[in-house]
């Protein structure tokens, strides 16, 4: 049964720009720059050093506590160790590699995994380095083992919700036996008693694919959810599958269910049964600002600036490029920032002629209520925000706003909501601290 979640947008969605392409490429960098942070948690250290060969899916950082492996994700020489640009804005410290062109891979051993203990899969999916690759980066291992015995629930995320982007579309198009190979083994590790892919309904072409290859996985049922965003949210979308509430502050483990992105499936069953660490993943290059928008098979460590090269080159017109999407995505001031696990879009625009106002005001019209998927208040959020009053902002639960940017779409007086709410939300962590 599907049940609808409160609030939602329908911006539109463009998604037909970038797989009006059947086809993807593969792109292999000359170098590769690879952060030790790529995940929520420790940053890896290094395990390398400056003028050493390594192998395509050599471990070349790791770390204890919370904490995934970074691996070379082509071969060749260690040319540096040092902090370069992150698409976050920070400095990060990375490993620099030139590639040899030989591609020359660590052996991998296949295996099958009805045959492995639920901590040997566990343990490949962590030695792999596989984080959530729809966004959250957080360690797949960890978020695997917490959810063991407290779900009867288990999700596939394919709702890809947010316009322009189709990577998660292109991977179903192309290699929907992967996701579902990977679903089958979190399966068998967590034994729910539902599993769920769940795409919405503007994706016909990978549907009719997954739809192929059901019958060899009956444990697994195909959900088709009418097009909404932020479907692809793990709140909204429990609420739309199985109609249960995510309580404030807490996570889908707390209502039984588990959420993954399908592009994390497929990553869980290359590493699991393959060997393979995570080394490279689909990406979009779209929007009006450039040439041929298109999806791409990138290695890790590739410099946005040769994506954006290999799809035809910038319009002299454009205003940013933003990594991830129009409505989360973060906007970049330097293209040699490289791809990381969870990158999943380039998006190039041109200005926006409904951009920001220059005096922005809160008519209090109310839309940014009925839009926010959450049940916030962010006329009132963004008043005490501006007031600096920090306990009235925890008291209506600004911590829980998903940063979606429906609320600001809706505004007719352009106000900076999402800008203003991660400014209180970071305030209230400083302020917990001391």
């Amino acid at each position: 049964m599907k049940h609808l979640f409160f609030g939602g947008i329908h911006p539109k969605y463009n998604k037909e720009m970038s797989t009006g392409i059947c086809k993807y490429t593969e792109i292999i960098p000359a170098q590769v720059v690879v952060p030790l942070q790529q995940h929520i948690g420790a940053p890896c250290k290094p395990l390398v050093n400056v003028g050493d060969t390594v192998l395509r899916g050599q471990k070349i950082g790791d770390g204890e506590g919370l904490c995934v492996p970074v691996h070379a994700s082509v071969s060749g020489v260690v040319t540096a160790i040092e902090k370069r640009p992150h698409p976050s804005g920070q400095m990060v410290l990375s490993i620099v590699i030139e590639n040899d062109y030989k591609d020359t891979t660590v052996p991998m051993k296949e295996r099958l995994a009805d045959q492995m203990s639920h901590d040997e899969i566990l343990g490949a999916i962590r030695e792999a380095g596989i984080v959530g690759m729809g966004g959250a980066a957080f360690p797949g291992n960890v978020k695997a083992l917490s959810a063991m015995k407290n779900v009867d629930t288990l999700i596939a995320n394919a709702c890809e919700c947010e316009p322009y982007i189709t990577a998660d579309d292109t991977l179903l198009r192309t290699t929907p036996d992967h996701v579902l190979r990977g679903m089958k083994i979190l399966h068998q590790v967590l034994q729910p008693k539902r599993v769920v892919l769940a795409v919405e309904d503007n994706k016909q072409a990978a549907i009719e694919m997954v739809k192929k290859h059901l019958p060899d996985f009956p444990e697994i049922e195909l959900q088709v959810l009418p097009t909404r965003y932020p479907q692809g949210a793990e709140k909204q979308l429990i609420q739309a599958l199985t109609g249960r509430e995510v309580p404030p502050g807490k996570l889908p483990v707390s209502v039984n269910c588990a959420v993954f992105n399908v592009s994390t499936y497929a990553a869980i069953y290359k590493a699991v049964c393959l060997g393979m660490p995570l080394t490279q993943r689909f990406v979009t290059v779209s929007g009006e600002a450039i040439e041929c928008p298109q999806n791409f098979v990138v290695r890790i460590g590739t410099p946005f600036e040769q994506l954006i090269k290999e799809a035809g080159g910038l319009n002299d017109l454009t205003e940013r490029v933003i990594s991830g999407g129009p409505m989360m995505g973060i906007a970049q001031s330097d293209l040699s920032v490289p791809v990381l696990k969870a990158t999943n879009s380039i998006l190039c625009l041109l200005k926006d002629k409904n951009g920001a106002a220059e005096n922005p005001v809160c008519i209090r019209c109310g839309k940014c209520v009925d839009a926010c998927p959450m049940k916030l208040q962010p006329l009132y959020l963004y008043r005490y925000q501006k007031a600096g009053n920090l306990k009235e902002l925890e008291r209506l639960n600004v911590m829980d706003c998903i940063e979606c940017g429906s609320c600001a779409f809706t505004c007719p007086g352009k106000l900076p909501l999402v800008e203003k709410f991660r400014i209180a939300k970071k305030e209230i962590r400083e302020a917990g601290k001391k």
